[in-house]
C-alpha cells in the first residue's frame, strides 16, 4: 500500500479471503498474522507520537492546518516508549501471559492496583479504588467512581483484537476482566468496540466492514453504538465535508455545547472521543496520513484518537505496507516504560496469546501445502453484554478484597471503610481519611475544589509518594485545620509530619499548640512542581500536659491552595505515640 492511496474494497494481502455468505472458517497465515500484530503496535506509536504535542491543547475547536506536527521519523523513539497509552495496556498483557486467559477479575485487579504509573480521569479513580480495597467490578462503579465513561479502556483495549484475529467474542469477553478495573457501561463497550475493530482488521481494510465489526460487539441500545451510527449518517450526508460533521459531533457529544449528555466529564468523554476516531476512519479513506491527522485536528485527546486509528489501520495493512518514516528509527532494544516488554519480546507474547486464543474459540493451527503454519478460525457472531448504563447500574454488590489479597498489593491502603473516601462532602472524605490514616485528628470544613480527601499516590519532586491526605481551605480567606487535643507524654515528646503544596502552588504552614502559634512558614516550589518537607518538632514545654495541636492550612491567594499530607504522628522516646 502506497502512501496516498485510498482503499474502499477488501483487500486480503495474503490472507486467504472469503466471501462471508456462508463461509464458516476464515484462514489467517501465521506470517501475515504477525505482519499485521506488529503493524498494529507500530500504528499506536506512530498515532500517539504524532498527536501528543497537541493532546487537549484544542478543546472544542479544529486543530487549525499550521499547527499540526511535522513527521519526524524519531517521534516514536521520542514519545512512545514512555507514553501511558502503551504501557497501561501492556499492563494487561503481562497479567495474561504470567496467568492464562482465565484470569480471575480479582488478579487483574491486583496486578493493576501495583502498577508504578501514574494516571490520570477513570484509571486513576479504579485503580484507587483498589488500593482502598473495592474490589472489581465494583471499583469502577459508578458509585464509586465518578467518570465511569471516560475514554481510559477506550485507549487501552487494542492489545484485546490484536491477540484476537476473528475472535471478537473474546476482545468482549477481556472488556470484562480489564476494561471493568477502572470503567462501566459506554466506557467499556468503547473498549470492546475497538478491539472487536482490529480483530476484523486482520481480514479486511474496508472502513464500513470494520466498524460494522465493531458495532456487532457492543449494545445497540447504547449511546456509544448510536454515536457511531450518527457519525456514518453525518458522514453520508457530507462525504467531502469532514468540518461539518465536525460540528454535529461537538453539538452531541462535548458537554460543553451539550449539557444534557449523560454521565460525562467533558472533553475526556468516550462517545466525544470515539466520534473524532469514527470521523477519522471514514473520512480519511484508508489514506494513513489523511486518517491520523483528521483524528489529531479533531481536538480534545488528540494523540489517544490518532493511536486508535493508526493501530487499527496499520493492522490492517500489516507492517510489509508501511513506508519507511514510520519505522525506519524504531528502536527493537529499548523498553517501554514499567514493563518487561520490548518490541521483539511484545510482538512474541502476543503471539503466544493469539494461538491461545484461536484454539479457545474452536480454531485450529495447522500447516499449509508450503509448510508453513496458518490460524484456521471458525467465524464468529459475536454476543454483547446486556445493556447497562452506568446512569442504570444497580447498586453495587460491596466485594472487597480478602485481608490476603490486600497484602498482595504493594501500595494497599487498608481502610476500615473503603467507600467513605468516595463520599460526595468532601469534608467527610477528609475525616474519613484521617480516622483511617492518622486517627485522632479532627478537620475544620473543606472546600471541594481539587478533591479533597485521600490520595493514593502522588508524583512528586524526588519521586512518587503514597497515601496522602489532601486538604482545600473552605474559602479565601480562611485556613483548614487539622486539630489533635491530648496529654503529651513526658519522655521527649515529638510531633512529626510531612506536607506539600500542590503543583504551581502555595500556602502558609501554621503549627498552632494551646492557641498559640509555633512556627508559621510558606509551602511552596518555586519550580511549580511540588515537594515534601518534613517537620520533627519538639513538644517538650508541654511534655506531661494537655494540649491542643493544630495544623493549618492557610490560603495565601486562591491558586491551588491545597495541603498534601504524610506521616502525621507523635512519638515518645522515638516510639510512635498514640
Amino acid at each position: 500500500m502506497k502512501q496516498g492511496t485510498r482503499i474502499y474494497a477488501i483487500v486480503a494481502f495474503g490472507i486467504f479471503a472469503f466471501s462471508f455468505a456462508g463461509a464458516k472458517e476464515r484462514v489467517l497465515t501465521l506470517d501475515d498474522y504477525r505482519d499485521k500484530m506488529k503493524g498494529a503496535w507500530i500504528g499506536q506509536m506512530v498515532g500517539v507520537s504524532w498527536g501528543q504535542p497537541t493532546e487537549f491543547k484544542w478543546n472544542n475547536e479544529i486543530i487549525p492546518e499550521d499547527k499540526v506536527p511535522v513527521w519526524a521519523s524519531d517521534f516514536p523513539l521520542r514519545m512512545a516508549y514512555g507514553n501511558d497509552d502503551l504501557y497501561v495496556e501492556m499492563t494487561f498483557l503481562k497479567t495474561l501471559e504470567d496467568y492464562g486467559l482465565d484470569v480471575p477479575i480479582r488478579q487483574a485487579g491486583i496486578d493493576f492496583a501495583n502498577s508504578e504509573y501514574n494516571l490520570w480521569c477513570a484509571n486513576k479513580a479504579g485503580r484507587s479504588n483498589l488500593r482502598r480495597g473495592i474490589a472489581p467490578p465494583d471499583c469502577s462503579h459508578p458509585k464509586n467512581n465518578k467518570c465511569p465513561n471516560d475514554i481510559d479502556y477506550q485507549i487501552e483495549a487494542d492489545y484485546a483484537g490484536i491477540i484476537s484475529p476473528g475472535c471478537p467474542q473474546e476482545a468482549i469477553r477481556l472488556g470484562n476482566v480489564f476494561g471493568r478495573l477502572m470503567n462501566y457501561g459506554d466506557g467499556v463497550w468503547a473498549g470492546q468496540f475497538i478491539g472487536a475493530l482490529y480483530a476484523e482488521a486482520f481480514f479486511t481494510t474496508n472502513i464500513n466492514t470494520l466498524l460494522d465489526a465493531g458495532l456487532a460487539a457492543i449494545p445497540t441500545e447504547s449511546d456509544y453504538a448510536q454515536m457511531v451510527r450518527n457519525v456514518r449518517q453525518w458522514h453520508r450526508e457530507n462525504p467531502h465535508d469532514w468540518k461539518t460533521c465536525w460540528q454535529k459531533i461537538r453539538a452531541a457529544y462535548s458537554k460543553k455545547f451539550n449539557p444534557q449528555l449523560r454521565d460525562s466529564n467533558g472533553g475526556i468523554d468516550v462517545r466525544l472521543n470515539g466520534a473524532c476516531i469514527v470521523l477519522g476512519l471514514l473520512y480519511g479513506e484508508g489514506d494513513l496520513d489523511r486518517s491520523m491527522v483528521l483524528s489529531m485536528r479533531c481536538g480534545w485527546d488528540s494523540d489517544c484518537n490518532p493511536s486508535n486509528v493508526g493501530g487499527i489501520l496499520m493492522a490492517a495493512y500489516g507492517l510489509k505496507e508501511l513506508p519507511g518514516k514510520y519505522t525506519e528509527k524504531l528502536d527493537y532494544v529499548r523498553k517501554f516504560s514499567y514493563t518487561a516488554y520490548n518490541l521483539p519480546t511484545l510482538f512474541a507474547v502476543c503471539e503466544k496469546l493469539a494461538r491461545q486464543v484461536v484454539a479457545r474459540h474452536g480454531g485450529r493451527i495447522e500447516k499449509g501445502s508450503d509448510g508453513k503454519e496458518r490460524f484456521v478460525i471458525p467465524v464468529q457472531v459475536p454476543h454483547p453484554d446486556p445493556f447497562i448504563p452506568s446512569w442504570k447500574a444497580p447498586a453495587p454488590e460491596r466485594i472487597r478484597f480478602t485481608k490476603e489479597e490486600m497484602e498482595k498489593q504493594k501500595f494497599a491502603l487498608l481502610l476500615p471503610d473503603p467507600e467513605s473516601v468516595n463520599d460526595p462532602n468532601p469534608t467527610v472524605r477528609v475525616q474519613k481519611t484521617l480516622d483511617a490514616l492518622f486517627p485522632g485528628w479532627k478537620t475544620s470544613p473543606n472546600a471541594p475544589d481539587m478533591d479533597p480527601g485521600l490520595v493514593d499516590s502522588f508524583a512528586m519532586t524526588g519521586g512518587t509518594v503514597y497515601g496522602l491526605l489532601r486538604t482545600h481551605p473552605p474559602k479565601r480567606n480562611e485556613a483548614v485545620t487539622l486539630a489533635r487535643a491530648l496529654t503529651i507524654p513526658v519522655e521527649k515528646p515529638s510531633l512529626h509530619f510531612a506536607v506539600a503544596n500542590s503543583p504551581g502552588g502555595d500556602f502558609r504552614l501554621v503549627v498552632r499548640i494551646n492557641g498559640c502559634a509555633i512556627l508559621s512558614t510558606i509551602i511552596d516550589d518555586p519550580s511549580g512542581k511540588c515537594h515534601l518537607c518534613t517537620f520533627d518538632i519538639s513538644l517538650e514545654p508541654w511534655a506531661g500536659k494537655e494540649a491542643k495541636i493544630e495544623l493549618v492550612n492557610e490560603p495565601t491567594g486562591w491558586y491551588n491552595e491545597a495541603a498534601l499530607w504524610k506521616d502525621i504522628r507523635l512519638t515518645a522516646q522515638g516510639q510512635e505515640h498514640l
